[in-house]
Order: structure tokens, then C-alpha cells, then sequence
């Protein structure tokens, strides 16, 4: 399987994945093409914006926002050989100054250190976790006041975010869905 970086800075450089994908879905390049087209359309400019990746696997997705311009981005992911796989990636494009990884398990997230403005989410399709996990985004400070999270759902999952979250517009995309979530006191201009 071969992944590359889709545009800004880093645009063309390949990614290392797992040969035979194990568990991992990697977000295509076509969905990784919808996010930062989403965002763009919601945000323009990327300068200055903090990224958080939940349930990382390759780092594809994180690393495109690091490319595409975001001052930092944070990775999480649980499993030990994937958490090494995003570092070895990070290091090969050497962003690691801008990067940090965390081998937690996303849907058990504690108090963060500092909000993002930026929240992607997609965790295993099947599992049901996208609600538990917009909890616990919530109750822990991880989204800015003015942030927006991307979940990344299947298709026929349904979804019902927590009182503080309100889902602005869905983008159908193949067997999933991209739902974008703003906090419900967001200003309508964002």
C-alpha cells in the first residue's frame, strides 16, 4: 500500500504503511482530500492552528495537516507497533519538532494540557465509539471554544453528539461519512 502527502510542503513524499494494511485503514486520499477541503472552506488559512489526530494509524491524516500548514498536530494512537510506525514517518519528513504522539487509547482521553482547534476522529468502523469519544473530548478541554471536529462514520452509523456539540453539515463519501461537529455556542461566522 502506498501513501503520499497530498499537498502543501511535503506534497508527493511517501509514507510508510503496512504492508498488508493488518488493521489499519488508512484514510484514502480521496476522504484526506474532502477533510482538507472541508476545513479550508470552514477555516482558509491554517497558520498558527493546533491538529489532533484520534486513533492515528498511520499518521496520514496528521501529517497532511502538518503539510498543508498547521503549526503542530498531535497523534493518538494505542497500539505499539502503529505508534512506531507515525514516528518513523514523522522522523522521515523530519516534522517532528512539530509533532507529538501519544500511545493512549483515544477513547479513554483525560484532561488535555491545551485545547486544539482542529479535531479529526475515526475510529474502527463497527465500534460505535464516535459518540463516547465526542464525550470525552468535551469533558476533557481538548476542543477550543471556536474548534471544529471532523468524525469520520460509516455510512449507516448513527450519531448523536453531546450537549455542547451540534453536528453542522455531513459529506457523504463512499461507505462513510464525514460529520463535522462545532460547539453549539460557536458563532454561526466560523
Amino acid at each position: 500500500m502506498t501513501l503520499k502527502v497530498l499537498g502543501g510542503t511535503l506534497k508527493g513524499r511517501a509514507l510508510e504503511a503496512p504492508a498488508d494494511g493488518g488493521l489499519l485503514r488508512p484514510t484514502s486520499a480521496r476522504r484526506r482530500e474532502a477533510v482538507f477541503d472541508i476545513l479550508r472552506g470552514q477555516l482558509g488559512d491554517f497558520a498558527g492552528l493546533r491538529f489532533l489526530d484520534l486513533f492515528a494509524g498511520t499518521g496520514a491524516v496528521g501529517i497532511e495537516a502538518l503539510s498543508q500548514g498547521f503549526a503542530e498536530a498531535t497523534f493518538v494512537e494505542t497500539d505499539g507497533a502503529t505508534v512506531r510506525l507515525i514516528r518513523r514517518n514523522l522522523d522521515r519528513l523530519a516534522v517532528t519538532d512539530r509533532a507529538k504522539v501519544f500511545p493512549e487509547d483515544a477513547a479513554r482521553l483525560r484532561r488535555a494540557e491545551r485545547a486544539f482547534d482542529v479535531i479529526f476522529l475515526d475510529p474502527p468502523y463497527g465500534d460505535e465509539l464516535v459518540d463516547h469519544c465526542l464525550t470525552r473530548v468535551l469533558a476533557g478541554g481538548w476542543l477550543a471554544a471556536d474548534g471544529i471536529i471532523l468524525a469520520e462514520v460509516a455510512k449507516r452509523s448513527k450519531l448523536g453528539p453531546p450537549a455542547g456539540l451540534e453536528i453542522a453539515r455531513e459529506h457523504q463519501h463512499g461507505a462513510g461519512r464525514l460529520v463535522r461537529l462545532l460547539p453549539t455556542d460557536q458563532s454561526p461566522a466560523r
